[in-house]
């Protein structure tokens, strides 16, 4: 299956997508991990979690795969599970742009290193390709901000058009709190006249929602649009989530993280958007998300969550890494 095939399917299941940060290292910003991950968290335990999760999201009709360089060892994990399912139909995700440098430790100083270069792309691309081969569909520059050099780089922008050529989709991700404007500036890129990027990944949810406008313009302008974090890296699940989503998730007869994610199902720029769950049980309470229909009163009862951007960036950025 295709990124272009995945954008442009109908079916709810479609539209729901398993990345993998939060089991293929150690150590990750995520509230819960303690009670969620075995306790010895080693390679080879962390392998057998993401096997199960992969197991039951494609059972379950997931047909997209997130993962990137910096997310441990989960690129090798994935990898591994495909080959011994090389009937699975799954469109295949990754990034490049930051390098995992916590060498399997919870207590690493420094987690991962950005490098937006060329000789950072090349690099990271045949990593990438020596454990994906031709699996790879979609390789996206992690986590672009407004200064990022990504943004001017002729050179890298020739180097990403030659990949597209060669049927890889080529996109972008962001984060901070001016994701609207790292979003502009990468929509106005060109390579020989032509839009150089075909998809955006960025942060949306129930306490992030300033990107909703920039987003809808991607969207408008032909790029799937794929949304991460949109529980908030668990402070909208897990028991972390705030009275109002409780409330609304009860009017919905649901759960609290199935409510948040239907929100963000609903948006109509949304192409795909990622379960980040790290364990079977919070999976499939995610995919509930697709049976929930939110009516206008429902969807208000959560609707004052929402956090000024620097504001939800910074209490982000002072999540432990777990």
């Amino acid at each position: 299956m295709s990124f272009a095939r995945l954008a442009s399917a109908t079916t709810p299941t479609a539209h729901l997508g398993l990345g993998l940060a939060a089991v293929g290292r150690p150590a990750y910003l995520t509230l819960g991990r303690e009670a969620d991950l075995p306790a010895e968290r080693t390679p080879e335990a962390m392998r057998a979690r993401t096997y199960e999760l992969l197991d039951a999201a494609y059972a379950q009709g997931v047909r997209y795969l997130d993962v990137a360089r910096s997310y441990g060892r989960a690129e090798e994990f994935l990898a591994d599970w495909l080959r011994e399912h090389p009937e699975a139909d799954v469109v295949v995700g990754s990034k490049w742009g930051y390098t995992y440098v916590g060498e399997w430790r919870t207590d690493a100083e420094v987690h991962e290193v950005k490098d937006h270069s060329l000789a950072a792309f090349e690099r990271q691309l045949a990593e990438t390709r020596e454990l994906l081969g031709d699996r790879l569909d979609l390789y996206q520059i992690h986590s672009v901000t407004p200064d990022s050099p990504a943004l001017t780089d002729a050179a890298l922008h020739q180097r990403l058009a030659e990949l597209a050529t060669e049927g890889v989709t080529v996109g972008f991700s962001t984060s901070g709190p001016a994701q609207a404007d790292a979003i502009r500036a990468a929509l106005a890129v060109t390579v020989d006249g032509e839009p150089l990027f075909r998809t955006v990944q960025s942060t949306y949810n129930l306490l992030e929602t300033s990107a909703a406008d920039a987003l809808a313009e991607a969207h408008e302008a032909g790029l799937t649009v794929l949304v991460k974090e949109a529980l908030a890296n668990g402070r909208l699940a897990g028991g972390q989530e705030p009275r109002d989503l409780h409330l609304a998730a009860e009017a919905a007869d649901s759960t609290p993280d199935a409510v948040a994610l239907a929100a963000v199902l609903r948006q109509p720029w949304a192409g795909v958007v990622l379960s980040g769950a790290a364990t079977v049980g919070a999976l499939h309470s995610n995919l509930l998300a697709t049976a929930v229909d939110l009516d206008e009163t429902q969807l208000a009862l959560p609707g004052d969550l929402v956090e000024e951007p620097e504001v939800y960036w910074r209490r982000r950025a002072e999540l432990p890494w777990e």
